[in-house]
């Protein structure tokens, strides 16, 4: 029997402390601000180590919710999974993707049948300096992706669709910390360690969901690019030390309306791969040109960017590596979000840079939510 419904809801926002559009649909009913377990954003920061934009995000939805669930702002954090990845370069939006979750009166509706959205929230514990981006952050890591898929009441690991991560990273007082207690962390960089980070958590994804079956430790992390999840997506930053995992997929626990799909796309230009996502959860799209139309509605379409590792794609140089001026990964962001708003006829899209293990080397999952109309 179905037991739980999920809402998912699109909201742009001004600014990183902008609030104003989720406290108008919890005003208007249309959001319990109770039932919310899950919120994405993306803020027009730089992405980097001093992106400090996804914490201010955080802050301002912690300090605005906290009056509706009875919880000083610091409590709210813990109830609620924030995920902010900084960086709207080109055409992306900014955003947030509030998820919620209630108990399904009475089973559910009865015509809604087959497997349908859920979401499952999972935390591992904080992580000293030293454990970052190494063997331990792997296997905490896929510990709580699997406790995230049992609260999701997601058995088959083939209906896990997207999986994202924030994790932490190194700052110079936390690479000193290690030292003082005579350990080495994996790199002495700040910008370095988020690679680590993310690399790290996404092997952890791979682990649990059985995509890579050889034992994974410290050596593998950034070495062996062919080891790598299709549904993580991994967001490094400096505002906590531990791993906050989503776990999203379908479920015939769910009676939401929503579905989610995902494919892999082997580079940033790979239109194909967005189409056949989209196309996963019945947004057929003519001929690429247009934006899909269908009985569904597109909600949201996620993806993760990287500049191609060997410098090239498709066996043209791209410069997005050897640029001083501006950082890869916000290259990536950009390309990869202008084919997205192409095809889905949205800038407000979530596309997170830096996928160390997560698709292939220069690729990257690419995830769509669609509500049933």
């Amino acid at each position: 029997m179905r037991t739980t419904s999920v809402n998912v809801v699109r909201i742009a926002t001004k600014g990183p402390g902008d609030v104003s559009g989720l406290l108008s649909l919890i005003e208007q009913g249309k959001i319990d601000p109770k039932s919310i377990v899950a919120i994405l954003g993306k803020t027009e920061g730089n992405g980097g180590v001093n992106d400090f934009t996804r914490e201010y995000a955080v802050s301002a939805l912690s300090a605005a919710l906290a009056p509706y669930v009875d919880q000083p702002p610091h409590r709210v954090e813990q109830r609620i999974a924030f995920v902010m990845s900084g960086g709207t370069e080109g055409v992306l939006s900014p955003h947030i993707t509030v998820f919620t979750r209630d108990d399904a009166a009475n089973g559910g509706s009865a015509d809604i049948s087959g497997k349908r959205l859920s979401i499952g929230i999972a935390h591992t514990r904080d992580f000293l300096p030293e454990e970052i981006g190494r063997g331990v952050q792997i296997r905490e890591t896929a510990r709580a992706v699997a406790a995230a898929m049992a609260e999701a009441a997601i058995v088959d690991p083939q209906d896990v669709h997207f999986v994202q991560i924030k994790c932490p990273l190194l700052t110079s007082d936390r690479v000193e910390a290690a030292a003082a207690r005579g350990n080495e962390t994996v790199t002495n960089s700040a910008y370095g360690s988020m690679g680590y980070s993310r690399g790290a958590s996404a092997l952890g994804v791979a682990v649990a969901l059985g995509e890579i079956e050889d034992e994974i430790d410290d050596q593998h992390v950034l070495r062996r690019f062919d080891l790598f999840s299709s549904v993580a997506s991994t967001s490094a930053g400096i505002e906590l030390m531990h791993n906050v995992v989503i776990v999203l997929g379908n479920s015939t626990s769910s009676v939401a309306p929503f579905e989610i799909g995902h494919a892999v796309m082997r580079d940033a230009i790979d239109a194909a791969a967005v189409i056949g996502a989209l196309k996963s959860v019945g947004l057929h799209i003519e001929d690429g040109s247009e934006p899909p139309i269908a009985s569904r509605q597109l909600v949201n379409i996620f993806a993760k960017a990287e500049a191609s590792p060997n410098g090239s794609v498709r066996g043209f140089r791209h410069i997005m590596l050897e640029d001083t001026d501006i950082s890869s990964t916000r290259h990536a962001r950009a390309a990869v979000g202008g084919l997205l708003g192409g095809l889905s006829g949205t800038c407000a899209v979530y596309v997170s840079g830096g996928a160390e293990h997560q698709g292939p080397p220069g690729g990257g999952p690419v995830a769509a939510i669609a509500r049933l109309v």
